[in-house]
């Protein structure tokens, strides 16, 4: 896999998002970033695929990510 260029990125958050933090979410080429606001950009950056994406975005839409699932 390629090193990607995070520092580029043009990241974006919920705008439903408080102080408290949330994550930020970009694209590079083919890979989908994902990190968290309350590391002010110097955490780590979770990637994924189009299709890892897709997957986890169906997750969230179906419930499977809801605390009251994953606690079970």
């Amino acid at each position: 896999m390629v090193a990607v260029e995070w520092s580029s990125a043009r990241w974006r958050k919920s705008s439903t998002s408080d102080s408290g933090g949330c994550v930020e979410v970009a694209r590079v080429g083919g890979v989908i970033g994902v990190r968290d606001t309350k590391a002010n950009g110097a955490g780590p950056v979770l990637e994924f695929n189009d299709v890892e994406w897709t997957a986890f975005l169906a997750g969230v839409a179906n419930g499977e990510f809801d605390l009251d699932v994953l606690l079970k």
